[in-house]
């Protein structure tokens, strides 16, 4: 359940129902998700979420896939389940495989033991890896 209300278009302001336009046309959908209608709540909060989302996931040297891979791994870390479907749906609509995903899955379960066993055993970075 949520801890906030989640707001209708017709509850919204205007400056909350902007940016809902905005990631309609963006996204080419009339679909309006509950984290964003949480998010109405603050007009600015909203705004500048949605600005910050569009840029990090928009066009760059990572293809579109790639970055809602990377956002379902680091959703899984976190124990975000509205961002673990929210960003499967979007890989998948993306042309993630069954497959790819299972296969990110398998990743994702891995680097969770071994990060586990380094963290607790802390062994030390070797020199070699260091940036």
């Amino acid at each position: 359940m949520a801890t906030v209300k989640l707001l209708s278009d017709e509850e919204v302001s205007a400056e909350a129902l902007a940016v809902f336009e905005d990631i309609r046309a963006t996204r080419g959908t009339d679909f309006i998700n509950n984290f964003w209608r949480a998010l109405a709540h603050d007009p600015e909060l909203l705004e500048s979420t949605w600005a910050r989302l569009k840029m990090v996931m928009g066009p760059g040297e990572l293809d579109p896939l790639v970055k809602e891979m990377l956002y379902i791994a680091v959703s899984a870390t976190n124990g975000c389940e509205y961002c673990i479907h929210s960003h499967t749906a979007a890989a998948k609509s993306k042309g993630m495989t069954e497959a790819q995903h299972g296969e990110l899955l398998s990743v994702i379960g891995m680097a969770a033991q071994t990060n586990a066993l380094v963290t607790t055993m802390q062994v030390p970075v070797d020199e070699a890896f260091k940036a």
